[in-house]
């Protein structure tokens, strides 16, 4: 395994781990802001430490057309559409389904990168996405119990879908870094947001910002969950195949389900310790076996 396999291999798992946290960050706060507006003000916040960056980066930026083009599709189905879903099932249904459900996206990467990049359909690659759907559901199981599960579970089906399609485009945008990609991209899904989160601006001002759980909350969402693990998730994408560098996804899960039983009370399955292996046993031959 090469060094930039490695290097990329832990990003991909940095980034994971953080959004693992995230959804227990979203069942806090989405109870008092609305999923739609959750978002836009978590993007407004990481907007701003991701320009903080790049100027103390020093990045060159250029114009590229054709990447600009590919990057407005992927700040509008990643960043926009598949967020908002995401924070919408996770709302309507649980942090742990929330996991659960978006272990989908390994799959769907596998089947876009094989369509859209023409990564080959590899036995390994196959195996890999099998065991580690194995691991999640020994994880969290499917619990479908609650009013509007039904909606939250294909809310997260298509954020599953979407993040998927996105993370593949991200390998075609050729000519900018990854921080690059993630500040444009975060631009774009402000301002497809703006008009829904300004339609309701009653909402918006009887939120308390000076709350420390509010405070707490936006700044992981926006600094830690979008900012730096949009940027450490994007530059992953550069390293590993797309096909494989899905399989990094589903340690979200494992931090998601961990922390919902320590801070949300929620049951965790007997099979946790099983599902983390298979799931951690996944990612290592993708990435062992899969040149």
């Amino acid at each position: 395994m090469n060094s930039k396999k490695i290097l990329g291999s832990i990003l991909l798992s940095l980034a994971a781990c953080i959004w693992g946290g995230m959804f227990v960050v979203v069942k806090i706060i989405v109870e008092e802001i609305h999923p739609i507006q959750l978002v836009f003000l978590r993007y407004l916040v990481a907007i701003v430490f991701l320009i903080l960056f790049s100027i103390i980066k020093k990045e060159k930026w250029h114009w590229n057309t054709k990447d600009f083009r590919l990057i407005v599709w992927i700040g509008i189905i990643g960043n926009a559409v598949s967020i908002v879903a995401q924070e919408t099932g996770t709302w309507l249904s649980s942090a742990q389904t929330g996991s659960v459900i978006t272990s989908a996206t390994p799959t769907f990467m596998v089947i876009f990168a094989w369509l859209i990049l023409k990564e080959k359909l590899t036995r390994v690659k196959i195996i890999s996405v099998v065991m580690a759907t194995i691991g999640v559901m020994m994880i969290v199981g499917i619990h479908l119990t609650g009013k509007h599960v039904l909606e939250g579970v294909l809310s997260l089906v298509g954020a599953a879908f979407t993040w998927a399609l996105m993370s593949v485009l991200v390998k075609k945008v050729k000519t900018y870094s990854s921080l690059q990609i993630t500040i444009m991209s975060t631009c774009v899904a402000i301002i497809c947001l703006l008009p829904f989160s300004l339609n309701n601006t009653t909402a918006l001002l009887k939120i308390n910002f000076f709350e420390p759980k509010i405070i707490f909350c936006l700044l992981y969402l926006g600094a830690i969950s979008t900012a730096l693990a949009f940027v450490m998730w994007n530059q992953g994408l550069t390293m590993v195949e797309a096909s494989s560098s899905g399989l990094f996804f589903l340690l979200q899960p494992v931090i998601g389900t961990l922390l919902g039983w320590l801070l949300l009370n929620e049951d965790i399955s007997i099979g946790f310790i099983l599902g983390t292996l298979l799931i951690l046993g996944s990612v290592w031959v993708s990435v062992k076996f899969a040149d």
